[in-house]
């Protein structure tokens, strides 16, 4: 067991001002706006009352803190609670606050040992115990194949990173608030709540798409029990709003990675980017493709390959060392080269213009037409002839009038209609010579524009004459 919990909450308050710890949250189920408003600037970023009870002025009021979460998540800055902060304010999320204050702690907390053990104390009854056990076990494991880090599971006794699932109070003054809203939490480095991760057991965990995956929500926590912050790359593990990226082998981003080996170091088994990323693996899937001004670009997890004719072998760089600014990676691209643009996709979308990115970017992908509830797109292509910008997401492709700027009436439609046979995802795709070159999974698929057909089917690799 660990200390009494006064002594750890000694330790703890003595670093309540300069470290980015979990916040008491109120936890009523009937809110209004402004409830929410102010019981989420009080969790994540320290909005505090006067002895009076009236919200303080100055750098704390609630509009320079509503300003400060705008700025934290690159949403208009303006102060006020608009329709996106609102929304933004009602997703799912890590109960870590998002801008730890450093003023009175003058370094990074960090284990001292590279050697940690840590201990489940519990487990859901959403999942079995051996879900559970690989769950935290891959979480682990995104960090110390970057890290000289090594985590050993002990089954007694106290460990460096003790795991539990609690609901509401559930013994450590930071509680949860039932379904949603605050996920999980886990304390900073150090003696006793030190590196402790906490799951709330009223959501609904699962190993996939269903409720919130367990293993990415502990990834983002054991990065908090290592020692980092959160992030305000939206590609980020560490970013704090839950998302699920797909069941496709999980990638650090490189946001994450230059953070964790800023603290531990590199770990001596990192592979260099060529070794880590196969191009003839048979089972290569893509994420996206587009072409920018005769060279082709192919995006894969956090990297991309740059596909020239002139050129012998396809060169494999990092997103970041192009864009630092962008995701790590992107779900769909294409170009419109009538206005030598690239337009490259994720959640939002921005404009580049050679490798260069345009002013006022990035948009809402609503503001091209898309329903507000649509959040990703999965591929797009600009077919050449036709002025036309199809856009694949789930099993439908819309339509849009790049010349108009509107998208197309009778949209979406089924891709089986159009496409038949390239089956009801697309990946990737892009336009050559009068062909669609489809990609899904490990197949992709020519498809004849004119004659509305397959012509060839190939793997995935063969796009780098593997």
């Amino acid at each position: 067991m660990r200390p009494s919990l006064p002594t750890a909450l000694l330790f703890f308050l003595g670093l309540s001002y300069c470290l980015a710890l979990p916040v008491p949250y109120d936890d009523s189920n009937e809110f209004t706006e402004q409830d929410l408003k102010f019981r989420y600037l009080r969790t994540h970023y320290a909005l505090h009352r006067n002895p009076a009870g009236l919200m303080r002025k100055s750098a704390n009021s609630v509009a320079a803190k509503l300003r400060e979460l705008q700025s934290f998540f690159g949403l208009k800055v303006t102060g006020e609670l608009n329709e996106e902060t609102y929304e933004l304010m009602q997703q799912p999320r890590c109960g870590v606050p998002d801008v730890g204050e450093y003023n009175f702690f003058p370094r990074k907390l960090k284990w001292s040992k590279n050697n940690l053990t840590y201990r489940i104390m519990n487990y859901t009854q959403d999942l079995t115990r051996a879900e559970v056990d690989r769950a935290f076990k891959k979480a682990f494991k995104v960090w110390s194949d970057v890290t000289p880090l090594n985590f050993t599971r002990i089954r007694s006794g106290t460990a460096d990173i003790m795991i539990s699932f609690g609901t509401k109070e559930h013994g450590d003054f930071y509680p949860f608030d039932g379904p949603s809203g605050l996920l999980a939490h886990a304390f900073p480095p150090g003696p006793n709540y030190g590196g402790d991760a906490h799951f709330d057991d009223d959501e609904t965990w699962s190993t996939d798409s269903r409720g919130y995956n367990l293993f990415l929500v502990a990834a983002h926590e054991f990065g908090h029990s290592l020692g980092l912050e959160h992030s305000r790359d939206p590609g980020a593990l560490m970013f704090p709003i839950y998302t699920y990226i797909g069941k496709t082998g999980f990638v650090l981003p490189d946001d994450d990675v230059q953070g964790i080996q800023a603290l531990y170091g590199i770990s001596s088994l990192c592979h260099s980017p060529s070794k880590a990323m196969d191009k003839c693996d048979a089972n290569l899937t893509l994420d996206a493709i587009t072409e920018l001004r005769g060279e082709l670009l192919i995006f894969k997890d956090r990297f991309f390959w740059r596909l020239h004719p002139q050129m012998v072998e396809p060169e494999l760089v990092l997103t970041k060392s192009f864009w630092p600014e962008l995701p790590n990676k992107f779900d769909a691209a294409y170009e419109n080269p009538i206005k030598d643009r690239v337009f490259m996709f994720k959640g939002e979308f921005w404009a580049m213009n050679g490798y260069d990115i345009v002013a006022d970017y990035p948009k809402k992908i609503y503001e091209l037409g898309f329903p507000k509830e649509m959040k990703t797109i999965d591929a797009a292509v600009h077919i050449k002839d036709t002025g036309k910008t199809l856009f694949f997401t789930g099993d439908k492709y819309w339509s849009y009038d790049e010349e108009n700027q509107v998208m197309d009436e009778g949209y979406p439609r089924l891709i089986e209609e159009e496409f038949a046979g390239i089956g009801t995802r697309v990946d990737a795709v892009y336009q050559r010579n009068g062909y669609l070159y489809f990609f899904s999974g490990p197949l992709q698929f020519e498809y004849s524009i004119w004659s509305k057909r397959i012509v060839r089917i190939l793997h995935t690799n063969s796009i780098f004459w593997c």
